[in-house]
């Protein structure tokens, strides 16, 4: 079973200038206390920005690999669903840089900034 599966992360759309994903949160997101634990915000910025990477190289030849990770968690969640929106903010030879933004409905509760490297595999 792979992450996005077992996590219940759905991918709504993805391009080259724009990934989509949808998650709802379930019990075995969230912390002992009752809300997420921040580390899902972390795993859905780098998952949306590493499938929007993919979009611009060569798999299964050159694939993205996260190299960089910054997370701000904004506001807690409990229950409902997430919306996670990333875009590129630089496509280079070597490097790429992805923005991701999670909502629940209208509220953003989270941002990040994702760094990849364009990984040639032999």
């Amino acid at each position: 079973m792979d992450l996005l599966s077992y996590l219940n992360i759905s991918v709504v759309s993805k391009n080259k200038k724009q990934v989509e994903l949808v998650m709802p949160i379930s019990d075995y997101h969230k912390q002992p206390f009752g809300i997420m634990h921040g580390g899902m915000n972390g795993v859905l910025i780098e998952t949306a920005c590493s499938i929007g990477a993919l979009e611009h190289l060569d798999p299964p030849k050159v694939v993205a690999v996260g190299i960089d990770l910054q997370v701000n968690h904004l506001k807690s969640v409990t229950q409902g669903e997430l919306r996670i929106l990333a875009t590129p903010i630089h496509i280079g030879k070597q490097t790429q840089v992805w923005q991701a933004d999670i909502y629940q409905e209208e509220q953003l509760t989270s941002t990040g900034r994702c760094t990849l490297l364009n990984k040639v595999l032999s």
